[in-house]
């Protein structure tokens, strides 16, 4: 899997700080920009965030690059509305040597692992045979698995990103989709440290659990270290 943030709003903490402040400011955006430090823009981001006022978050927005996942993958992530995708399609990119992608719980037993490469050596095979007779792309496409690899580049807002964290950074997430939320986390991090200072599953993000009596446990770990903090 590769996760690459390719492009951002620049300075999105005091682009949030700014945004907000001009709600209760009598000067314009461009001038409040200029008053502000740094400082300043930390200051009121922490607040924002810890406030639950988020409007102003939709202000900044991120665009990554994502190449090594699967379909499956993919169908989870298009679920996230309030974004936009651009995604490789099966219907012009010929899928003559597709890549697939393997969970690790096939992986690790070679027998399911064996039949799963002989299945996708049949698909690939299939597929090729369909292009050879003559059947268009759009259509021999239909034989292909869900594991066949593909690349999408997607762009959210912050405060959907935070949404999208809260729910594929828990544990409850399908592995891969998780391991993608987890990179771009961390790719968002690099460029906004404190917008995502305290962003991840709802746990990390706001010390609650929506999973009920599936819950893996891990907030009241972190509810116990917080009495430790203080």
């Amino acid at each position: 899997m590769q996760v690459k943030l390719i492009r951002y709003t620049p300075e999105p903490d005091k682009t949030v700080a700014m945004s907000a402040r001009l709600c209760y400011s009598a000067i314009g955006a461009a001038q409040l920009e200029e008053k502000m430090s740094d400082e300043a823009a930390a200051k009121l981001v922490h607040k924002l965030v810890s406030m639950g006022h988020f409007s102003p978050i939709e202000h900044v927005s991120f665009t990554f690059a994502i190449e090594g996942v699967s379909r499956v993958l993919t169908h989870q992530l298009v679920r996230h509305r309030i974004a936009s995708y651009s995604q490789q399609s099966q219907r012009y990119v010929a899928e003559h040597n597709f890549e697939n992608i393997m969970p690790p719980s096939i992986a690790s037993r070679p027998e399911a692992k064996a039949k799963f490469e002989k299945l996708m050596v049949d698909i690939q095979n299939l597929y090729n045979e369909f292009t050879e007779m003559g059947i268009a792309n759009e259509d021999a496409r239909y034989v292909l698995p869900n594991a066949a690899e593909t690349k999408i580049v997607c762009t959210f807002n912050a405060r959907s990103l935070m949404n999208f964290f809260q729910l594929r950074c828990c544990t409850r997430a399908q592995w891969e989709i998780r391991e993608l939320a987890n990179r771009m986390l961390a790719e968002c991090k690099k460029v906004a440290p404190i917008l995502f200072e305290n962003a991840g599953s709802t746990c990390v993000s706001s010390r609650t659990c929506r999973e009920g009596a599936m819950s893996c446990g891990r907030l009241a770990v972190l509810l116990e270290q917080d009495k430790g903090r203080v």
